[in-house]
């Protein structure tokens, strides 16, 4: 089997956002996986391995739906053990740290922008959330434009490189991304023409756009934070959010957890949601995308995991 990273594909049918209909039998069980940056990938990881070490394997859900760093825990677990993954975690090296952009650096200078504040500016100009899309489409757009133009390339073989598998699962998985050029909201499983890795790519995409065929996207969170709508229709929903279920957007958009989790109770669903205890908010420290956060991020996602299994068995088994 080839799993060298490949460019990305140069033409691509574009997903729709509800793709998932297509594919959405009666299901029971669903998983949610939220993003939260490099700390909340090793805390997801963490989490799903405590569980399964104390009994309970939420990795056999029917539908698993995964949104920025979400998306690669969702790719992830479907190709190799919660146990195997926390391991790699704890066991890798220390991240070294990048050496100076410029000639001779190793690294294609990228335009120095403050992504916190270019988004936040852009969410507090916007009068409802497709207005933001657009506006976080066409600034991502902009920084591109801006840059070589090697970033899509160069991100692409960072993410190969942290999933165990190139293809996607044969269960549902679906992964989240915002269109760049129209602000569309887009939803990616095995039918829509594009590789896993494509797919993972451009739901983590927080800065500049990533590039599949002619599109261009940006990060799954922008359509909505954990996704969990998108497992309306399933009886069990579970709903791991690193962010806490928080939201960046006007609470008036309904862009944060607890009203998702009211639409899919109202909908029928029981939903159950998992948030970061205390040790593990201590483990992430102020920086969700420091991968040295990654090893006490997952032990103390281990802990918590374990910890919540016997309340989770009865909504999981």
């Amino acid at each position: 089997m080839n799993t060298a990273p490949s460019s990305p594909q140069p033409s691509s049918p574009q997903p729709q956002d509800d793709a998932p209909m297509r594919v959405r039998a009666a299901g029971e069980r669903a998983l949610v996986l939220g993003g939260g940056g490099s700390a909340g990938n090793a805390w997801l990881i963490g989490v799903i391995a405590g569980l399964f070490d104390a009994g309970l394997d939420v990795t056999e859900a029917d539908l698993i739906i995964g949104t920025s760093a979400g998306s690669t825990a969702a790719a992830q677990i479907t190709s190799a053990g919660p146990m195997g993954l926390l391991a790699a975690i704890l066991s890798a090296a220390p991240p070294q740290r990048p050496g100076p952009a410029g000639p001779g650096g190793g690294r294609a200078p990228e335009p120095a922008v403050n992504h916190m504040e270019r988004t936040g500016r852009i969410i507090a100009a916007a009068a409802d959330a497709a207005e933001m899309r657009r506006g976080l489409g066409a600034s991502a757009l902009d920084l591109e434009a801006a840059s070589d133009g090697s970033w899509s390339t160069r991100w692409r073989t960072t993410v190969a490189a942290r999933l165990p598998s190139q293809h996607w699962p044969e269960r549902t998985v679906l992964i989240t991304a915002v269109d760049a050029g129209t602000g569309e909201p887009v939803v990616f499983d095995r039918h829509s023409g594009v590789d896993l890795v494509d797919a993972v790519a451009a739901s983590t995409s927080s800065g500049l756009p990533y590039r599949i065929g002619d599109h261009r996207y940006i990060d799954g969170a922008y359509r909505r934070n954990e996704n969990a709508d998108l497992a309306v229709g399933y009886e069990r929903v579970l709903v791991l959010s690193p962010l806490g279920g928080r939201t960046r957007m006007p609470l008036g958009w309904g862009m944060q957890l607890a009203a998702q989790a009211d639409e899919l109770r109202t909908a029928g669903s029981r939903v159950e949601t998992v948030l970061p205890d205390s040790a593990s908010l201590t483990a992430f420290g102020n920086n969700l995308m420091d991968l040295s956060t990654r090893p006490p991020a997952a032990r103390a996602g281990y802990d918590q995991g374990r910890g919540i299994a016997g309340r989770l068995a009865e909504l999981w088994s």
